[in-house]
């Protein structure tokens, strides 16, 4: 009894929280950042992963959100550090327990701190950065942005699906399992001209990895249902369906354009595709942009698949934010030169494509005249002096 009585003693006097942690101020990485603020805002950037100005207009944004009130036990952890350990989770994909040395912060402190800010920055950010087209008008300004820089009419975004790779969530069986032979959830999206995402669907299981990915989606259901409030076709040019472009993951219907397969492809069916392709690249391209700048997206996420979803709906929403602040975010193109194509960013290891499922006899009638209209239209009335020379080159 008294050996129990001895150690039961000593359970009752353990610290709160370890020394070092709870001197955060001298052994986190705040006194490292303010070197970097003052001698070295090129590493600023690179920590942050952003410039010091965006920082601080997200902050800003933030901190009504995010600020907790100190108690008498203890201080709160002030919006700033909140903010900056989210943003070194999302850079380098560090466990909670690895990131909690470099922050100064606990891991069980981290598993509260940065599931919160990720939800609350997409929640502050989405309806200013990531909102879906509402009218007709809308869709118009999304296609306008096609026309002018691709060259591509009545499209009002290109759709892709990307597997982000995650831990095998507890009690789930194969449910997350992929046909990549690993677990994951499935993000949906569709891109604008600049590379900004304007519709996210995410948490659908990587097991669903083909066409019935996009059917399991909002977007689609008003798709269906004709509610997205598209313009119709005798609003578009050459009175053409408005149109989103998908690959071959898709299928191919009256308001999305895909590809022709390869073993079926003349001269002109190879011209669509490169139009297409073009076009097409930009989603591409967000894909890459975002698993570049925030390493998480090449790690098995480790949380739960609840958690994961506002993770990633917060690296949308942060992307279309620092493109609309930072001109160096996206690495600027020759747009203005119409023989160049968008460089592609190698999305390969990274971010895993939907599986091709869909076939194009499995179409109907009406989706095949569509298609084939935008085929003669690029090989007519539309064509660009260049696409013949891109042929030679092997784009198609």
């Amino acid at each position: 009894m008294v050996g129990y009585h001895y150690i039961s003693k000593r359970k009752m006097r353990r610290k709160w929280v370890k020394n070092w942690l709870a001197r955060r101020d001298l052994f986190g990485h705040m006194p490292l950042l303010k070197e970097l603020n003052e001698n070295e805002p090129n590493d600023l950037k690179n920590y942050l992963r952003m410039s010091k100005p965006d920082f601080d207009r997200l902050l800003d944004l933030l901190r009504p959100h995010i600020t907790k009130q100190d108690t008498v036990m203890r201080q709160a952890i002030p919006a700033e550090e909140r903010l900056i350990a989210t943003l070194r989770f999302l850079a380098t994909g560090r466990s909670y327990e690895d990131l909690k040395f470099s922050t100064g912060i606990s891991a069980q402190t981290l598993g509260s701190i940065i599931p919160e800010t990720c939800k609350a920055i997409y929640e502050i950010l989405q309806d200013t950065y990531m909102k879906v087209p509402q009218t007709s008008k809308d869709w118009k300004e999304v296609a306008n942005g096609f026309k002018d820089r691709w060259q591509m009419i009545n499209c009002g975004g290109c759709i892709d699906g990307k597997h982000i790779r995650i831990c095998q969530p507890a009690r789930s069986g194969a449910l997350y399992y992929n046909y990549k032979n690993f677990y994951s959830i499935v993000l949906m999206a569709i891109v604008n001209h600049n590379c900004e995402f304007i519709y996210v669907d995410v948490g659908i299981q990587g097991r669903i990895s083909d066409g019935g990915v996009i059917q399991a989606t909002t977007f689609y259901r008003r798709l269906q249902n004709e509610t997205l409030n598209l313009p119709k076709p005798t609003d578009c040019e050459e009175d053409l369906n408005f149109v989103f472009i998908g690959d071959e993951a898709f299928s191919l219907e009256e308001h999305v354009l895909k590809p022709f397969p390869q073993k079926s492809l003349n001269y002109e069916r190879r011209i669509y595709n490169y139009r297409l392709s073009r076009a097409r690249n930009v989603v591409e391209n967000a894909f890459g942009l975002i698993a570049s700048r925030f390493r998480i997206l090449q790690t098995s996420i480790n949380v739960n698949p609840n958690d994961t979803k506002y993770i990633v709906l917060e690296i949308c929403t942060l992307h279309n934010f620092l493109i609309k602040h930072n001109s160096s975010y996206v690495k600027p193109t020759s747009e203005n030169s119409e023989t160049q194509d968008i460089e592609d960013i190698d999305v390969s290891g990274r971010l895993f494509p939907l599986q091709n499922f869909i076939n194009a006899r499995n179409s109907s009638a009406a989706a095949k005249i569509n298609r084939n209209k935008y085929l003669e239209y690029f090989n007519g009335v539309r064509k660009v002096v260049w696409q013949d020379d891109m042929i030679k080159k092997g784009k198609s």
